[in-house]
């Protein structure tokens, strides 16, 4: 067998995760869509992995992988964010037939700013070790972890559609500013590397939010609580990397 089926094999893995999750969010089964978005994550990092493993990078392995992307972080959360739009409540003024048919299909420009920002990563050369904009990935498990644990609180009369739209539209800028964002890729593992301890200290808190999460979480809710505390750490990890970018430039 041709060693190069493996990479993209386990690319079309994270493809079929993708559509299992825009099915769900579309379903209204948000912990499901939230699950096989993490595991389509999972598939997205190995088949890199098994391909630098193997030594079989190739042009065709790249733009597959962009397109299982595509779905699995691009049109699957948009699908939880459509299905949300349907559920959350609606302020007076705009409380009418047309918008209830209307916003929801907004939730797409997700879809369409994370295809924007693959396309963009493949071409640019500045983003072997880092990030320009927020990662696709991170955003859709953000949304996943978000909707699929917080159902109720973006139901409740604290929140409504113009907050979902405009939290929304943020997320739609962060995937495609030119603001440097970190990977978790390491030339080396001194810690006494400036940006190795940033994401050594990212890693820690990230471990230590979701263990008091899960410490904390009720008995029967600790998926619940763990989603969140997840969603947490993406927040941590767009405020470290904004933070760091403007203490850069003022330096």
């Amino acid at each position: 067998m041709n060693k190069r089926f493996i990479p993209n094999g386990l690319t079309c893995c994270n493809l079929i995760c993708g559509c299992i999750a825009t099915g769900a969010g579309f379903s209204h089964n948000f912990q499901t869509a939230f699950l096989f978005i993490l595991i389509g994550a999972f598939f997205d990092f190995i088949d890199g992995f098994a391909s630098r493993l193997l030594r079989v990078p190739s042009p065709m392995g790249v733009e597959l992988d962009s397109l299982a992307d595509c779905v699995t972080f691009g049109v699957a959360p948009s699908a939880m964010i459509f299905t949300l739009f349907t559920q959350v409540r609606y302020p007076e003024l705009i409380y009418s037939p047309f918008w209830f048919r209307t916003l929801p299909f907004t939730a797409f420009l997700l879809a369409a700013f994370s295809a924007y920002r693959l396309a963009k990563f493949n071409l640019d050369t500045r983003q072997k070790m880092g990030f320009i904009g927020m990662p696709t990935p991170a955003c859709a498990i953000f949304w996943g972890a978000l909707i699929s644990s917080s159902e109720d609180y973006l139901k409740s009369p604290m929140f409504n559609a113009p907050f979902l739209l405009a939290f929304m539209l943020m997320f739609c800028f962060l995937l495609v500013c030119d603001i440097p964002m970190f990977s978790l890729k390491f030339k080396h593992y001194r810690i006494d590397d400036k940006e190795n301890a940033v994401k050594y200290t990212f890693l820690a808190a990230c471990a230590l939010i979701i263990i008091l999460c899960a410490c904390l979480a009720p008995a029967g809710h600790t998926w619940q609580f763990i989603s969140r505390g997840i969603a947490g750490c993406i927040g941590l990890y767009l405020l470290l990397a904004i933070v760091f970018h403007y203490i850069r430039r003022f330096e």
